[in-house]
């Protein structure tokens, strides 16, 4: 996928600066933030003149990826491609590709570069990215606190900053420590003591404010899964574009810091962020900082309990939290051609969530809440992005978002072989599971008690969003992340916060506290220090 990718990029850019497709390659890696410009040129090296003599040939990406041997196509199964097959058709197409390549003595060398991780230049930043995958935790967390003073590697984009990276009992969500008269123990920037009258300002502004947490229990729609769509539309691209390459990759392409439930950022991703963190903040100044998102690609109730342990909450020391449980859709969404028998059952659900709420029992402080968000209904995607052009085929007006789909789907990556399909029967019936699951969620909520929160369950507010949107002028498909043709976009994200807090507002006003009456007093004195 990703070959066929780059190649249509270098294909493009050649046509649009009508230039070589050596110099096409050149150009993208200039685009490249300097600290990446030595892999590109490596890559450029072993693979351009291969690719140029293809591409110059008329061979599209298709063809010079597996011609490359790039591709893998196992025994018995259809040779996958993206573009309209080859007049000659692919099979023949490929074989004439390594006919001219067969002379070239520098093929040889490619091969043993089929993963990324084996370039030096790379090897150091794939070993921290694994270890943040695998654990969950902050690569770079000093006193082993679970919070960082980094922003990426699971750092602060994704729990609140660390104000002492160097004192254990020092972090965001804390209750204050003898009411942070000498420091600030909680890291919401508020402590010492007044000098009118010897209070501290901690005692002061929020004592019995109701002060708590956010945490999100999610997957990559809850992380914020987003491919930059300016890195592969060629019209729009500059050094400019790839600017933010590195740090998407060390937040695994996750956007957290602008996210639906613990954004707290501007966005810098197209439209605006508005979140529930940030909304607690405004509510009650005292929050500021305690923010956890705890999503994973692909998380989905089978896997929540092993990333949940790394949840930072102290039962005895820190604030109650709202927890939001929100696995909207990897419960029927997979890449297996029979999807339906690898999508989560309901008893499947009722015992995955009940292992999950039981361990958050024995994890959070008495007094918090849980808020289980159903599952998302994916039909919305085949139905308004199926017959629009992708990123990647609109100068040329050839790669639909049902050619991206049935490519993916054919490679076995598909992030939703239930939905992303043209057989309206499967997307159908994917749907009546979702519905199924969500509904174990609704009785879940209504029938099981817990020691330390209450429960509560919403459905995930698309049908809402979509209304919203277009009373604003805006159409269906912009809510649906461009490159991907999956994910809930940055105006979703953030038109579903608003949709979400008028709901607990409305329905659950003792999940969100009590509005404090000093914050613009807190933000008068501690001005300075109200920053993420």
């Amino acid at each position: 996928e990703g070959c066929v990718l780059v190649v249509s990029v270098i294909e493009q850019l050649a046509q649009w600066h009508n230039s070589t497709v050596k110099a096409a390659v050149e150009r993208l890696c200039n685009y490249i933030p300097e600290k990446l410009q030595g892999f590109c040129y490596i890559l450029a090296e072993l693979y351009g003149p291969h690719i140029a003599e293809l591409i110059d040939r008329e061979m599209n990406a298709d063809v010079v990826c597996h011609s490359l041997r790039l591709c893998k196509q196992d025994p018995g199964q259809p040779l996958c491609h993206l573009y309209p097959p080859p007049k000659v058709g692919l099979s023949t197409a490929i074989w004439k590709a390594k006919r001219i390549l067969k002379t070239s003595k520098d093929l040889k060398s490619t091969t043993r570069f089929s993963n990324l991780c084996a370039f030096p230049l790379l090897a150091n930043l794939c070993e921290k990215i694994k270890y943040v995958i695998r654990n969950k935790l902050p690569f770079e967390d000093f006193d082993g606190d679970k919070f960082s003073t980094f922003p990426t590697l699971r750092g602060y984009h994704w729990r609140g900053r660390d104000c002492d990276d160097r004192n254990t009992i020092v972090y965001p969500g804390r209750r204050p420590d003898n009411w942070d008269v000498k420091s600030d123990s909680n890291c919401n920037g508020i402590w010492g003591v007044d000098p009118k009258d010897g209070i501290p300002y901690e005692e002061k502004f929020c004592k019995g404010a109701d002060s708590r947490g956010v945490v999100l229990l999610g997957d990559s729609a809850g992380a914020h899964f987003h491919i930059p769509p300016e890195w592969m539309t060629v019209t729009q691209m500059s050094a400019k574009s790839f600017a933010n390459l590195p740090m998407a990759f060390t937040d695994e392409l996750d956007w957290p810091q602008f996210s639906e439930i613990t954004g707290f950022l501007n966005s810098t991703i197209g439209g605006w962020t508005d979140s529930l963190y940030l909304r607690l903040r405004r509510r009650n100044r005292c929050n500021h900082r305690d923010l956890q998102n705890i999503s994973q690609n692909g998380g989905s109730s089978r896997n929540l309990l092993n990333l949940m342990k790394s949840l930072a909450r102290n039962q005895l020391l820190d604030n109650p939290a709202i927890v939001i449980y929100a696995t909207i859709g990897n419960d029927v969404c997979n890449g297996n051609h029979d999807t339906l028998a690898h999508m989560t059952t309901p008893k499947e659900m009722l015992s995955n969530v009940m292992q999950a709420l039981r361990y958050l029992d024995s994890r959070l402080p008495n007094g918090s809440h849980v808020i289980l968000t159903g599952l998302v209904d994916g039909r919305f995607l085949w139905d308004n992005l199926h017959d629009r052009y992708h990123p990647l085929g609109q100068l040329n007006r050839d790669i639909t978002y049902s050619q991206l789909y049935s490519f993916l789907n054919c490679l076995k990556v598909s992030p939703c072989n239930g939905w992303l399909t043209p057989n309206k029967t499967l997307r159908n019936l994917t749907s009546e599971r979702a519905l199924q699951l969500s509904d174990v969620l609704k009785e879940i909520a209504r029938s099981e008690k817990f020691a330390n929160f209450d429960v509560f369950y919403m459905d995930f507010p698309l049908r809402q969003t979509a209304e919203e949107w277009r009373k604003m002028g805006g159409e269906p498909w912009q809510l649906i992340e461009p490159v991907d043709g999956f994910h809930p976009s940055q105006i979703a994200a953030a038109l579903g916060t608003s949709i979400t807090w008028q709901k607990a507002l409305h329905e659950w006003p003792q999940v969100l506290g009590k509005e404090n009456p000093f914050n613009d007093q807190i933000e008068a004195i501690f001005k300075d220090q109200g920053g993420h």
